[in-house]
């Protein structure tokens, strides 16, 4: 079911419960009120009919009673199927008109006589009520009337019929109005799956019309084109990625086979000839493996940071172990270690501890320390100072180099994968360094900053969360 047809359904049955109930409510105090206006007018012409019958026993020939009570049977003869009793303090009956001649249970009179009135409804519409009229030096008498009450069976019957197609009316008009008002609900939605359904993956600049107001489907069209700016930054990135990949990668293929050609061309050459081939072919190859390397350790960083596993590491170690592998790949290289805690920072056992996957955060290690080794290999005197602080929530790595330092233009650029600034571009690299070591750090919840100024070096700054 559409959801034109299910809002239609729900408002509808919304609508057709209420007027139903609404109805419902109307019927039954119509016919409580007429009830008892009915019940009332019974009362009222017992005790009418109680007045005069004593009035006329009191003249004093029979005559004159006899007449006197035809013009009470003629004057009587008002209500639908009326009959009356009147019964005197033995029970005895003393007047009677009407022409089913209904017998008058004696329970009745009982509970008249103890109550002073009661009212017993015989069916809906026909009601038998009992009066105990009083008269001083003549005793009890009990007035018991009982009439139909066709007047409300017959307004009832038309109110009946009125709402029956005032309802059924009500019906059409629902369900027509509710597939109008759906429809022009749902329009804006319907505006909405056809934006979406133009949208492709070559196309995704397109967005969704925002609509006016701020209702729920102005709030959904901006959700979802905040999603596609999403998509289109991912897939331009990755369009980037694999572009710029396939061309670092290129250059150690097309590195060995020229390589491997040109020693193919001579039939025979010399041993020395050979092992030049070989180096280069080998050097190419491991250009082509830390490439490889990079790019996996990339796509690592670039999971899920909830299925990355992470424990209680400490910084300074692992700084230490960082230090240890440059001094091995780099022998001439000075760096200087500094270790600091922040005044005031309250005394722990572990004052560098984070939270956080020790293979990642090494590698992130390696590449901001290799990077100030490759950019100051003109100069091998000048001292790289990774400096480690600790402070109150917060652990710090901050490594200062004296290389030739980048642009501004080009520190913007720097977290692009494969970039190389101008002022590098000779230095051996692929670009994606600072890329993984900011995918690195933002898998750990912490920052990664770099400043620099041509001609007087660089600073790169991680930014860790500490551990609780």
């Amino acid at each position: 079911m559409t959801i034109r047809a299910r809002l239609t359904v729900q408002f509808a049955a919304i609508l057709v419960v209420t007027l139903l109930l609404f109805a419902a409510v109307i019927y039954f105090f119509t016919y409580q009120s007429r009830r008892e206006a009915f019940t009332e007018s019974l009362f009222a012409r017992a005790r009418v009919v109680a007045h005069v019958y004593l009035d006329g026993t009191r003249r004093g020939d029979e005559r004159s009673r006899a007449s006197y009570r035809r013009y009470l049977r003629q004057f009587y003869r008002t209500l639908p199927a009326e009959e009356v009793h009147v019964f005197d303090a033995r029970n005895q009956v003393v007047f009677r008109e009407g022409r089913e001649g209904r017998a008058v249970p004696a329970a009745l009179l009982g509970q008249v006589r103890r109550t002073g009135r009661e009212v017993r409804f015989v069916s809906r519409f026909r009601q038998t009520v009992g009066l105990l009229y009083q008269e001083p030096g003549r005793g009890d008498f009990v007035v018991v009337a009982s009439s139909v009450d066709d007047d409300s069976r017959e307004k009832l019957d038309n109110l009946l019929t009125v709402l029956l197609f005032g309802l059924l009316g009500s019906f059409v008009v629902v369900g027509i109005g509710g597939l109008i008002f759906a429809g022009q609900a749902l329009k804006p939605m319907k505006r909405i799956i056809r934006e979406v359904d133009s949208i492709t993956a070559s196309d995704l600049h397109q967005r969704l019309s925002p609509g006016q107001g701020r209702d729920e489907v102005s709030l959904l069209a901006q959700r979802f084109n905040s999603l596609l700016d999403r998509l289109e930054t991912a897939f331009v990135g990755q369009r980037t990625f694999v572009r710029d990949a396939s061309h670092e990668l290129r250059t150690p293929l097309a590195a060995i086979i020229g390589q491997l050609e040109v020693a193919l061309l001579q039939q025979e050459r010399t041993p020395a000839e050979y092992r030049q081939v070989l180096r280069g072919t080998l050097d190419a190859a491991r250009l082509l493996k830390d490439l490889t390397n990079g790019l996996l350790q990339i796509a690592r960083a670039s999971d899920d940071p909830s299925q990355v596993p992470r424990t209680r590491l400490r910084l300074d170690e692992l700084l230490l172990q960082a230090h240890e592998e440059l001094h091995r790949r780099h022998p001439t290289r000075r760096i200087d270690l500094d270790f600091r805690e922040a005044p005031g920072l309250p005394a722990v056992a572990a004052p560098f501890a984070v939270l956080g996957n020790e293979a990642l955060v090494l590698v992130a290690f390696l590449n901001i320390l290799e990077n100030a080794c490759k950019f100051t290999a003109a100069n091998p005197a000048a001292p790289i100072v990774a400096t480690l602080t600790a402070t109150r929530g917060q652990v710090q790595l901050a490594v200062v180099d004296q290389g030739p330092g980048i642009s501004e233009a080009d520190r913007q650029q720097v977290f692009v994968p494969f970039f190389r600034a101008e002022a590098v571009r000779t230095v051996p690299g692929h670009g994606i360094g600072l890329p993984l070591t900011a995918k690195i750090m933002e898998l750990h919840g912490g920052r990664v900053e770099v400043a620099s100024t041509l001609g007087q070096g660089t600073q790169v700054l991680l930014d860790f969360p500490a551990a609780s």
